[in-house]
């Protein structure tokens, strides 16, 4: 089971009312805080998740306190509804999907600096391993021949899964990690699972992604949240 930390110095759910009372228009809605595994924990079980505050890498990235969202319109993918196409189905053959074997690895990889649309700093990677460390944080991976060659990590509290970053260095490599996950997800059956995946793309809508509104997200969530943790990461 993880382990809960110490508790934020920061008043998350404050922010989360504000959002709730209809306080913020946009999808940013405060920055500040910090990054410790407490004021993370709190940030997710009010609909909250951090990004860098400025350009990944730069010096204002650095310097600057973590911006929070919680976007107007969700990402979320329900679990009965991945679209697998015949040709993923062939790729899902040929890869071997493992869990919680290669956390760090896969953040360095999500990191890269080099990805179009790179955006996660040495500060946010170093705050995932740590609740890693914890039990909060988990990857899923595809392996090839003993290579890692895709993955995702993200944030498990009791039924929620918050997706985080995905990559893939072979075809499909990062949607057969997404197919391994919901087979986790789904595994015990409990229709109170989520899992969010902050925003809803093109290529995402592709696996069956949806758009939810913000207080639909949050009511989810709150059901989501009395459920207990896969029986994988129990």
């Amino acid at each position: 089971m993880p382990l809960e930390p110490s508790p934020s110095a920061w008043d998350m759910a404050a922010v989360a009312r504000a959002v709730a009372d209809g306080e913020a228009d946009g999808d940013l809605v405060a920055v500040g805080a910090d990054l410790e595994p407490g004021t993370l924990l709190a940030a997710y079980r009010t609909g909250l998740f951090p990004m860098p505050a400025g350009p990944t890498g730069s010096r204002r990235s650095r310097r600057s306190p973590p911006a929070w969202y919680s976007p107007v319109d969700r990402g979320v993918l329900p679990l009965d509804g991945l679209v697998v196409s015949r040709s993923l189905r062939r790729s899902a053959r040929d890869l071997e999907v493992r869990v919680d074997t290669a956390f760090t690895d896969v953040v360095r990889a999500c990191a890269d600096p080099s990805r179009d649309g790179s955006w996660i700093s040495t500060e946010i990677s170093d705050a995932y391993v740590w609740l890693h460390e914890l039990g909060w944080a988990h990857s899923v991976e595809t392996w090839r021949d003993g290579e890692l060659v895709g993955g995702l990590y993200g944030v498990a509290i009791g039924g929620l899964f918050a997706g985080e970053s995905m990559f893939h260095r072979a075809t499909d490599a990062s949607k057969v990690a997404l197919m391994g996950l919901v087979d986790v997800l789904r595994a015990d059956g409990d229709e109170r699972r989520l899992l969010d995946v902050q925003w809803r793309t093109d290529h995402l809508a592709t696996l069956g992604v949806v758009e939810v509104g913000r207080s639909d997200y949050l009511e989810r969530l709150s059901v989501a949240l009395t459920a207990p943790l896969p029986e994988r990461w129990r």
